[in-house]
């Protein structure tokens, strides 16, 4: 375990502001609105705030104020990657290990604003210690040199991150490629997990499927059919050819910015601007995570490994299911029953979207709070996993390193 600060040079962010003074904009579209993607004023006036306006010192100042390390893991296989994480231990020290897992477009930015009411909960029997990697590939993990980063090793890696910090048992959190992830731990190591909490859980359609749909759930189908028609030509892209995607999106920070905060308009419970659902400066935090270390190509290759090769293993470990109104995908009840057997927990809040930390913290909190007051383990039983002290050392069974 190696500490970690993040300490970007000046001249990084020089030449971003000078990149984004000379970005050559396409005409308008020539239809109004999203219909053809971000309106040309829309993102002439996003850009110059990130020019002029924007401050990335001071969300640089925020993740520096927790803990962070790096350390090499290699998912069974035999080559590693560092990955950068937080590890951000409650006060209360019988708190549940929580492994958080951001996905695409997203980073360890999404969890900000719920790191202190997880860690630090007006009831303390709430508590939870995080941890919150960046997947490979992004945001100050490194990059894969080689093929075979999918999801399931992942998964290893995950485990094997959790082990080296000392937690025996732990709870999972995640969604979009996080939800893919944590699914994918759940099923390989469903004897570390005390559960896992899902805001995009995915499964296949029974068959037979015979039980008749609520009215709510067939307009739910509906909106994802739509969806898929519609709405997922990046992830075919990213897929199939995140090499030539990649180069406009590590040179250019104008089409890096406006590839993303599409994703944002198109997810979010946002009513027609992105800022309504997250604030700006947060979603740009968010993009700096991708321009700063250069991995608009390293990033989008998950979907090349994983995409197309989605495995739904069944999943045993206790699972709580949050669907909020604006997610991509919301399937019906029974058919995630079918893939994770031990469903103990279903919420469907009325306000919110793909980014449901970012947007919504408050319920998102909750949410997580509810679903592992079920599964929390007793507190004697949890005092007895082994821990680590915030320098990411091994502790001995009595916290002394």
């Amino acid at each position: 375990m190696r500490p970690f600060r993040i300490e970007v040079p000046e001249a990084d962010l020089v030449d971003l502001r000078d990149r984004l003074a000379r970005t050559r904009w396409p005409e308008p579209a020539t239809v109004g609105g999203w219909t053809q993607g971000v309106p040309l004023d829309y993102a002439r006036d996003l850009c110059d705030h990130w020019r002029r306006r924007y401050d990335w010192r001071r969300c640089e100042a925020e993740i520096n104020a927790l803990p962070q390390f790096c350390t090499s893991l290699d998912g069974g296989g035999d080559d590693g990657v560092d990955v950068h994480f937080l590890h951000v231990r409650s006060r209360h020290e019988r708190a549940l290990p929580l492994l958080l897992t951001h996905g695409w477009p997203g980073s360890v930015v999404e969890f900000l604003d719920v790191v202190g009411a997880l860690t630090d909960p007006p009831d303390p029997a709430d508590a939870f210690h995080l941890v919150i990697p960046s997947l490979p590939g992004y945001g100050f993990s490194s990059k894969p040199a080689v093929a075979g980063w999918g999801v399931e090793r992942i998964a290893v890696a995950w485990a094997q991150l959790m082990d080296r910090l000392g937690y025996d048992r732990y709870g999972a959190q995640g969604g979009d490629w996080g939800s893919v992830v944590t699914a994918a731990l759940g099923s390989a190591i469903p004897e570390a997990l005390v559960g896992i909490h899902l805001t995009m859980p995915m499964a296949l359609r029974p068959d037979p499927d015979d039980q008749p749909l609520s009215r709510d759930e067939k307009a739910a189908l509906a909106e994802r059919k739509a969806f898929v028609k519609v709405g997922t030509a990046f992830a075919q892209e990213q897929a199939t050819r995140p090499q030539t995607l990649g180069y406009g999106l590590v040179d250019s920070p104008a089409a890096l910015c406006t590839w993303i905060v599409e994703k944002f308009w198109d997810w979010s419970e946002c009513a027609g601007d992105p800022a309504n659902a997250i604030r700006r400066d947060r979603l740009l935090d968010d993009v700096m995570l991708y321009w700063l270390p250069a991995t608009g190509a390293s990033s989008i290759r998950l979907y090349w490994e994983s995409y197309r090769r989605r495995r739904m293993d069944p999943v045993e470990v206790p699972t709580g299911v949050t669907q909020f109104p604006r997610e991509l995908t919301r399937l019906p009840r029974h058919w995630l029953e079918r893939r994770f057997t031990d469903l103990r927990y279903w919420s469907e809040p009325a306000v919110g979207g793909h980014f449901a930390s970012m947007e919504q913290p408050e319920v998102f909190v909750d949410e997580v709070r509810a679903f592992f007051r079920l599964v929390r383990p007793a507190t004697a039983r949890l005092a007895d996993s082994r821990r680590r002290h915030d320098s990411g050392g091994r502790a001995s069974p009595d916290g002394r390193r």
